[in-house]
């Protein structure tokens, strides 16, 4: 898309020679028929980041939410600080403004606006790695928030247009006011932890055959819908605090799960299952599942549905909570299962604990950036 729209395009990554320098995207109807072909070139790829970001305008993370500050404390000193780079997320989950603030202040980077965009503009899978990727198009609506909030209007006409409203004629982008609406928005964070702890409630004993785990979403079923359906009940207990707390700030666009998947997608759903099980796009997506010992399939313990979702979503929900003094018994009960399940402490007592790593992935709340929950907010 970027490409194609005349701008030059780095890409920093891990796997550099698996990268061609041409792309090609397949933008397709949801029964595989080839609607359009978008093509782009590449005009750097490199692992080294002095070689990819030295006289960027726009550097966007499109990586699991658990490398954010990874990425961040590794590219920081590379920045270019002598003019305005934008610096972003595809997926604003999990306090990317933390992340981002903290390393401004440790590197003295003046010069930066911060954007997160709130949920991924596209639904998106791989054909070829580094090479052909597949559409199915873009969300009805899309939100970002961006800090100083006057670059907002400079993202949208430029930057944003040209990921997505210039090709589809839908996509646009709407600003929330303050990037907490982001985090206590509910999607990945809440669907992936409730569906997994779900399957797991309806198979203990994991499954003998990989053909007998259900599909991820198409075989979405009441255990899951429930539990999922409490854990948002328990955010919107912390969101419904926020806001009384904080009653001349604008949280327009920090949503529950049906009003956002409805302003997403433009669409009528009114039942969470059905949400999942009616979606075209999302029916052939598997369960993360690997053989164990035993020899019999289990939850992949090492997906991002875990690291992200858990240490970047329901942590931070839990986070708040506690600062808040507020129940929220369903997430409570998720992180009691998946301490056992990563083998892991993640709570004790009903209380987060500190310190909680996974693979040299730390628990994302606000507490480890020194900062107060009115600084949260921003």
């Amino acid at each position: 898309m970027l490409s194609k729209a005349g701008y030059e395009v780095n890409l920093l990554t891990s796997k550099p020679d698996i990268w061609a320098k041409k792309i090609t995207l397949e933008y397709q109807s949801q029964e595989g028929t080839v609607k359009e072909i978008f093509k782009g070139d590449l005009n750097i790829v490199s692992n080294d980041p002095a070689a990819v970001l030295g006289e960027v305008d726009f550097i966007v993370l499109c990586i699991p939410v658990s490398q954010y500050k990874i990425a961040l404390t590794r590219i920081a000193p590379f920045i270019n600080n002598q003019k305005k780079v934008y610096l972003g997320t595809i997926y604003g989950q999990g306090g990317f403004n933390w992340m981002v603030n903290e390393i401004k202040e440790r590197h003295s980077l003046t010069n930066l606006v911060t954007f997160a965009i709130g949920l991924i503009p596209w639904i998106c899978r791989i054909k070829k790695y580094g090479e052909i990727g597949i559409t199915y198009g873009p969300k009805s609506r899309n939100v970002i928030a961006v800090y100083p909030e006057v670059e907002f209007k400079i993202l949208k006409d430029t930057f944003l247009n040209d990921l997505c409203f210039k090709w589809f004629n839908t996509g646009e982008f709407y600003q929330a006011k303050n990037f907490i609406s982001l985090t206590l928005s509910v999607d990945n964070q809440i669907i992936h932890p409730s569906r997994m702890y779900g399957l797991y409630l309806k198979s203990p004993d994991n499954w003998n055959n990989q053909e007998d785990v259900p599909l991820f979403y198409n075989d979405f079923d009441d255990i899951s819908a429930n539990i999922l359906r409490k854990v948002d009940n328990d955010y919107s207990k912390i969101r419904e605090k926020i806001i009384k707390h904080n009653p001349n700030t604008d949280f327009k666009y920090m949503l529950a799960y049906l009003s956002l998947e409805r302003f997403s997608y433009d669409s009528c759903n009114e039942n969470i299952k059905t949400s999942f099980t009616d979606s075209r796009t999302l029916k052939l997506i598997k369960t993360p599942v690997v053989k164990n010992k035993d020899n019999k399939w289990e939850l992949d313990k090492t997906n991002r549905f875990f690291t992200d979702d858990i240490f970047y979503g329901l942590c931070i929900a839990k986070g708040f909570a506690e600062q808040l003094s507020l129940n929220v018994p369903m997430i409570d009960e998720i992180l009691e299962w998946v301490q056992k399940v990563l083998e892991i402490s993640l709570i004790k007592s009903g209380k987060l604990l500190e310190g909680c790593t996974l693979n040299s992935i730390e628990v994302g709340t606000p507490e480890k950036y020194e900062i107060s929950f009115s600084d949260s907010l921003l």
